[in-house]
């Protein structure tokens, strides 16, 4: 579009009316104005869009063509202008969120639930995944926010960190006596027993094993699972020690359904938290973080 956008709304106003100067009253500027406005786009266009007569000024044939065009044009721009303000009264919006299944049970849906009370009209998606995938996603622009452990520094990426976790070795009561009754009092409870850990896929597997292999602890009988509430399950029923994440078995440590296990070193503490990138903020994500960080 060559001509200027205000020489088309002075057109349309003026083609609506009827009236030069009434065109100009209801645009708050003078008549010579208008009359020079409407010379100009008239000489850009290379097109006569008015006849004069006693009662004002008539659109020619080509005014009429044009001016069908801008009643579009302008009715949507206050569509527009009308969505931008609902959206701004209901607090509408859109986040697309990245979560592993165990933090989002754990972690993310206590967000949610109260961010949802507040802002009902807000729009989530939730992608399930490893946290690797969900950097990747996050990388890629198709996701807003992650929750994830602490992450890499990387250019223009914030970490709002939440909460701490502390990874930990747990089983049932009942489980660690007939371990220890069948194999001895001193017997090493990792090389003996039945070792339950999440699958290599998962970023806590990674850590655990890391830990695992700086401490010389071997696990000679291992089972993997793919989701922390079936370790955690798992270790419920006696099947064997689970790695676990404390905070989520808080309940069950404190009542004694599953003990906790120490080993020499324990394992450190990781940060969890919102990932995102500061150059992709919107409204409504900046929404969210705000209620977080409140």
């Amino acid at each position: 579009m060559e001509q200027n956008l205000s020489q088309y709304k002075i057109f349309y106003e003026v083609a609506k009316t009827g009236n030069i100067s009434k065109a100009a009253k209801d645009l708050f500027i003078s008549q010579p104005a208008i009359s020079k406005a409407i010379g100009k786009l008239e000489d850009g266009l290379d097109t006569t869009l008015f006849t004069r007569n006693s009662r004002g000024v008539q659109l020619t044939d080509e005014g009429q063509i044009l001016f069908e065009h801008t009643c579009r044009a302008f009715e949507e721009l206050s569509n527009g202008e009308l969505e931008l303000k609902r959206a701004r009264e209901f607090h509408m919006g859109h986040i697309r969120f990245g979560v592993s299944n165990t933090l989002c049970r754990y972690i993310m849906v206590s967000y949610l639930k109260n961010f949802i009370e507040k802002y009902p009209h807000v729009k989530i998606t939730i992608e399930t995944q490893s946290t690797t995938h969900t950097m990747s996603m996050l990388e890629q622009q198709k996701i807003d926010l992650g929750l994830v452990a602490r992450p890499r520094p990387q250019k223009n990426l914030v970490f709002l960190p939440v909460m701490e976790i502390e990874d930990v070795f747990v089983a049932s009561p009942s489980y660690l006596e007939n371990l220890r009754l069948r194999e001895g009092e001193d017997a090493d409870v990792f090389q003996v027993g039945n070792i339950m850990l999440l699958d290599r896929a998962n970023m806590t597997r990674r850590y655990i094993d890391e830990y695992m292999s700086e401490n010389h602890i071997e696990a000679n009988n291992l089972l993997e699972v793919t989701t922390m509430d079936l370790l955690i399950e798992f270790a419920r029923i006696g099947l064997g020690v689970a790695s676990v994440i404390r905070e989520f078995v808080k309940e069950d440590l404190d009542s004694g359904r599953l003990v906790q296990l120490k080993p020499g070193t324990p394992i450190h503490k990781r940060t969890v938290g919102f990932a995102y990138y500061s150059n992709r903020l919107s409204n409504t994500l900046n929404m969210f973080l705000d209620f977080v960080r409140s």
